[in-house]
């Protein structure tokens, strides 16, 4: 009789767990702003709510799914159709934020960038096991032969990757753009990628900075912000300055929970992009280093479903999957401690944002499914 799979209970406790923090910090970091505009202090806390459920039912669906169903072509064409469509649909729609990245449906909002994360990586993974599985070779001799040869892998690889990188570009979103490219080169370089064709990509990057941020007086404003907030504190820094303020001001065990001042309209996007900083000042270092060893968990546990899973497919994904996460949180991190420029990337699980939160969901209940397939092999392993 078949063994039952076992669900890996580090990374789903630790899921779990951010998912439980971050609604406790969304509420205490919207609950004035959303009085103020809606006349209920509840207003984002019930969306949030409802984005979770609705997630974390998708979350227990796809650890049980197989995810070796993914990888058929009709899945997989289907879901990089779907988010197509979005992506370009969202230029037919009014504006949201003097942008194009939300498509409205009633109360709630929908980021099809978020999506194509997830499809980015699935895709990938498909398309470089199907080109190792072409050549008959061990899976060492078929990365290193297969992964570099540019016309029948690299281009078709990298070609649907590029067409969403410009299309979040143009919303404009250049933060999701570059960490959607930065997911698909991770993949790429754990499946074989020689190091040259980074050295490459870092050349044509360099053009594309001065071009995308230089040029662009807005980010420009931001890059400056970063480099000394203190110019322009009243205006550019003074998102920055008030994140470094509220972190600073939580000291080891913070102001307590609902206390923070920095919330009170000193804060920007306090229970989205900059919710980090409310809870540093709530809950203090220990509070922010809890949900720093929250993301190590998931992250080492990732890695080790990745390392062991039984096949391409799985390993590609789950380290897609791995490096979306833990990528996003670092990012995030490290624009409210200040160590990088200003970007509108939330912290997955824990920021307020129905897209963010539930293809984060979706994409940790494949992840679960994948380390239950690992488990056999580490098993063997330790023996």
């Amino acid at each position: 009789m078949p063994r039952a799979l076992q669900t890996d209970r580090w990374l789903f406790l630790s899921t779990l767990a951010l998912c439980m923090i971050g609604a406790v910090m969304v509420f205490s970091a919207s609950a004035v702003t959303a009085r103020e505009t809606y006349g209920s202090a509840y207003t984002f806390i019930l969306r949030q709510i409802l984005w979770l459920a609705c997630g974390l039912l998708g979350m227990f669906w796809l650890m049980n799914v197989d995810y070796r169903r993914l990888r058929q072509p009709t899945v997989i064409f289907t879901g990089l159709a779907v988010v197509l469509v979005l992506l370009v649909g969202v230029f037919f729609l009014d504006k949201s934020h003097a942008t194009h990245r939300w498509i409205r449906i009633g109360p709630a909002s929908l980021q099809p960038s978020e999506l194509a994360k997830l499809a980015v990586i699935i895709y990938l993974a498909w398309f470089l096991e199907m080109r190792r599985r072409v050549s008959g070779k061990n899976r060492i001799a078929a990365a290193q032969a297969h992964v570099n040869d540019l016309q029948r892998t690299l281009l078709p690889a990298l070609g649907p990757v590029l067409f969403f990188v410009g299309l979040v570009v143009l919303e404009p979103d250049l933060g999701t753009a570059a960490q959607i490219f930065l997911i698909a080169l991770g993949v790429l370089f754990v499946a074989g990628l020689h190091g040259r064709y980074l050295f490459y990509a870092a050349l044509v990057a360099l053009p594309l900075f001065y071009l995308l941020i230089v040029r662009v007086p807005y980010r420009n404003d931001r890059l400056l912000a970063f480099l000394n907030p203190g110019a322009d504190p009243q205006g550019s820094g003074f998102q920055l300055l008030q994140s470094l303020i509220a972190v600073g001001s939580g000291g080891f065990t913070g102001v307590g929970l609902m206390e923070s001042k920095q919330k009170l309209f000193y804060l920007p996007e306090a229970h989205t992009d900059f919710i980090y900083a409310v809870l540093c000042e709530e809950l203090g270092y220990q509070g922010g280093v809890a949900v720093l060893v929250l993301f190590g968990i998931y992250g080492w546990r990732g890695l080790r479903a990745a390392w062991a899973a039984p096949d391409d497919f799985g390993r590609l994904t789950a380290l897609g999957i791995t490096l979306m996460v833990v990528s996003q949180a670092l990012i995030n991190l490290g624009v409210v401690l200040g160590m990088m420029p200003t970007k509108g990337i939330p912290l997955p699980f824990v920021s307020y944002g129905g897209s963010s939160l539930l293809v984060m969901l979706l994409a940790t209940g494949v992840l679960l499914n994948i380390s239950q397939h690992a488990e056999p092999e580490l098993e063997r392993l330790a023996r």
